[in-house]
């Protein structure tokens, strides 16, 4: 692999927005290096569920046929139960979206997305390239630094630097960038077990007061429950033991009990996510941008970090495509150029985050008389039809797509 010392977008973060952004590009005719610090994908990810809409996007962008060999899981349904008592649901079938949620493992779905980048001549994906800092002209920025998995640096210069780096962004920081970090009360603790055949494919949230378990159909056959701590609560869960924790949880959700006396054994099989939300009043400078959880941090309530990740990336390229085009050979992408872009998302994902604070605030209810009206409430809204509504807005509409991008996808068959 040979990093060019040039390009015209520099884009830092390999995962689902990185690699999406890059095939975009690249499809364009863009020259785009796309920065990826791991150099394999065989890791965990927690949010791996594609909501309907961004299932209808990616499809339009021609990824169906590579999603369809690879396989998925659709989730018909969610639920929720509440002290013992079903007070919600919603059925996927009755949104109008031609689609329902679709959870494929996020390595397999960056691996779509590079493999269709790995056709194109304009397009360079650097593995095992963390970005160390930014190199800036006056204030504009103008390219990174990169230390390549060999430990060698490497500055390469852009007319656009795309933090695409996730909710520790590296770019943010190295740009001076400060973001607002809103610790929720509680953190989260996840693990998988195996999914009983009969189990069907509805998610589920089940609540016991203030404690509360997410259990999510998981490609191809697991459960992939989260469980919700107090904040810094981790070392009081542990010194009351595993098997409390076990315990525990077979409590809140009395169905798991078998598969987890016999499949969740030590805390090595659970996994710690730390819960927050982070905003970030300056997206946009001169040569730079920020996308996905960069941008803006979402809590994981509905699942919505890789979705956002994906509106981002498809609202987004076709305003970077025209000003690279507005400006001379070399000339950093002005931050102006991009405003439309931040204005349009950034409504958007703070209608997400807000829905996130109210259902979180709403899950952490304790005393009899709070949960009593917890449950009153979402039976009475269970009972409306505008919950559609609601939760459409949230989940939002497919993005529209722009008709190059349409069609770039449908002259590149053997990308997909």
């Amino acid at each position: 692999m040979t990093i060019p010392n040039e390009t015209d977008v520099l884009v830092v973060g390999g995962g689902p927005a990185g690699a999406l952004l890059g095939c975009l590009l690249a499809r364009r005719g863009i020259d785009v290096v796309v920065a990826e610090k791991q150099t394999h994908l065989d890791r965990e990810f927690r949010g791996e569920t594609l909501a309907a809409p961004s299932v209808v996007t990616l499809r339009r962008l021609g990824f169906g046929p590579a999603l369809s060999a690879h396989g998925y899981l659709e989730t018909t349904a969610v639920s929720m139960r509440m002290e013992g008592r079903r007070v919600f649901s919603l059925d996927y079938g009755r949104f109008d979206v031609p689609a329902l949620p679709t959870d494929i493992p996020q390595p397999a779905l960056i691996k779509i997305f590079n493999d269709a980048a790995a056709t194109l001549p304009t397009h360079t994906y650097a593995s095992g390239a963390a970005c160390v800092s930014l190199l800036r002209d006056g204030d504009a920025i103008r390219g990174a630094v990169l230390r390549t998995k060999d430990n060698e640096r490497l500055e390469v210069r852009a007319r656009l630097v795309v933090g695409a780096d996730g909710r520790f962004s590296k770019v943010r920081k190295e740009a001076g960038i400060d973001a607002r970090i809103h610790p929720a009360d509680r953190d989260f603790l996840s693990f998988k077990l195996p999914r009983p055949a009969d189990w069907g494919n509805e998610a589920s949230l089940v609540v016991e007061r203030n404690k509360h378990l997410v259990v999510l159909p998981t490609y191809p056959d697991f459960l992939r429950v989260g469980h919700n701590l107090p904040k810094r609560g981790m070392g009081e869960l542990r010194k009351e033991g595993f098997d409390a924790f076990r315990a525990g949880i077979a409590a809140i959700e009395p169905r798991l009990k078998p598969l987890i006396d016999e499949h969740l054994n030590s805390w090595n099989d659970t996994g710690f996510l730390e819960i927050f939300t982070a905003e970030v009043d300056e997206w946009t400078r001169d040569g730079l941008v920020l996308i996905g959880d960069a941008s803006h941090t979402c809590t994981p309530i509905l699942g919505q970090g890789v979705n956002l990740a994906i509106q981002d990336t498809v609202c987004i390229t076709p305003f970077i495509a025209r000003a690279l085009k507005h400006g001379t050979a070399k000339s950093p992408v002005k931050a102006a150029e991009l405003a439309p872009f931040v204005d349009l998302r950034r409504r958007h994902k703070a209608l997400v985050t807000r829905f996130q604070r109210r259902q979180e605030t709403a899950l952490a209810q304790n005393t009899h008389l709070a949960t009593a009206l917890r449950r009153a409430k979402f039976q009475a809204l269970d009972r409306l039809p505008m919950k559609y509504r609601l939760f459409g807005k949230v989940l939002s509409t497919p993005h529209p797509v722009d008709p190059v991008d349409l069609g770039a996808a449908r002259q590149e068959p053997a990308a997909v």
